[in-house]
């Protein structure tokens, strides 16, 4: 079984576009999406890693398909779809209360030796 993850999330003012400065709507901000379901490829590929790593974004491509309104609860999953060497990719998808996907796509994350990334500073 690949490794997953899902969290969930209530849509706050703090979240939304207008707030973000992603537009002056009062529904969820992309950003703030893309946060949520990177927090959710975290989550996903922690258990596989040694305190000595991390992983670090390198590529999203995900659709925003429908607006979420303040009070809407958001759960965000990612699954692991595929490994090669250090980078990491995962099948990322939103939904929201009623089980409407509200976003979809992929992730890509690189592992990294955290003090020889940081070193490179």
């Amino acid at each position: 079984m690949s490794p997953s993850a899902s969290l969930t999330f209530t849509v706050t003012d703090d979240d939304t576009a207008a707030a973000l400065g992603s537009g002056d709507l009062p529904v969820l901000g992309t950003p703030r999406l893309l946060a949520w379901l990177e927090a959710a490829t975290c989550a996903a590929v922690a258990g596989d890693l040694s305190a000595a790593e991390t992983s670090v974004g390198t590529q999203v491509t995900v659709t925003h398909r429908r607006p979420s309104p303040v009070g809407e609860e958001v759960t965000v999953t990612a699954k692991v779809s595929g490994r090669e060497g250090a980078r990491v990719t995962f099948t990322v998808a939103a939904t929201d209360s009623g089980g409407d996907e509200i976003a979809g796509g992929e992730v890509t994350r690189a592992v990294v030796e955290r003090e020889r990334f940081l070193a490179r500073l």
